[in-house]
């Protein structure tokens, strides 16, 4: 009798089109638009914290405005081609080897953020190396703008019912089109909520009120571990991916919360190694 019950407690899932406009062959998806947008966010932030004296240690920062125009192709290829091979490497690799062209067919979707961020701290690498610019800084300054665009992924995940949860009874459990008959945990509503708005909100806090970026390291770190644990946590309420399932025949742990346990010790090793450029040994010498 519960479960028959099931159904009458859930939420009605929206019916919104996946596809904002078409163009003939070309569609503007809402996925898509996630991550212009949150780009693009990530840009304009960036640069307005760089133009802040006040934030950074002696009141300079270590780039230019101008250096993170030229970075922000850098990055849309660091995302784009990281994301993509991370998804085949990590998540479906028997599916891409038997078929090749898939992994060039971006509008199916599959992308990992892991993927995407080591794509992303490639192209950071290779990109302050050339300008001569701090590894770290750069780092802290994009990773303060990147939530934005995490939270209106994983909204836009909702809106093509994907990703979706584990089953549930709780009142806000939505039942997917494609996802069976009973109500569902909203997981990519959980995951908009943590790792955007929350995780935003904390390194905003430590940027503009605790004057983070003024310790190199710092910044870049907390988003590091701060998305690791929303991540852990969410993955307890969301489905794990059917090719691959539960790891270990747990019935709990998934490949989400192996792939981000590292980036939580990456983090907090990150946080606590970060110092003062004034209080390292080479700023203390004398200058000759």
């Amino acid at each position: 009798m519960q479960d028959l019950l099931l159904p009458l407690s859930a939420l009605t899932f929206p019916d919104i089109n996946p596809v904002i406009v078409e163009f003939g062959p070309l569609a503007i998806r809402w996925y898509g638009l996630g991550y212009v947008v949150g780009i693009l966010f990530a840009w304009w932030y960036s640069k307005k914290l760089v133009s802040t004296p006040r934030l950074w240690a002696n009141n300079t920062a270590p780039m230019k405005p101008e250096d993170l125009d030229d970075f922000l192709v850098w990055a849309a290829v660091g995302v784009v081609l990281g994301g993509r091979i991370g998804y085949i490497l990590f998540y479906d690799l028997g599916r891409y080897v038997a078929n090749p062209l898939d992994m060039l067919a971006l509008t199916q979707g599959g992308m990992s953020f892991h993927g995407g961020m080591l794509g992303t701290i490639l192209a950071m690498v290779l990109f302050a190396r050339s300008r001569g610019i701090p590894t770290w800084s750069l780092l802290d300054v994009v990773a303060a703008g990147v939530p934005v665009g995490l939270g209106l992924v994983r909204i836009a995940n909702f809106i093509n019912s994907e990703l979706w949860g584990r089953p549930t009874d709780l009142p806000w459990g939505v039942i997917f089109p494609n996802g069976g008959p009973e109500p569902r945990h909203p997981s990519q509503l959980y995951e908009a909520g943590l790792e955007g708005v929350v995780l935003f909100a904390v390194l905003a806090l430590l940027v503009w009120r605790g004057r983070k970026l003024a310790r190199p390291k710092f910044v870049g770190g907390a988003f590091i571990a701060g998305y690791g644990v929303s991540r852990i946590i969410v993955e307890f309420f969301r489905t794990p991916d059917a090719q691959i399932g539960y790891l270990a025949g747990t019935g709990w742990l998934t490949m989400g919360m192996v792939l981000s346990l590292p980036m939580v010790l990456a983090g907090i090793w990150a946080m606590a190694t970060a110092r003062n450029p004034e209080a390292s040994p080479e700023a203390a010498k004398p200058a000759r």
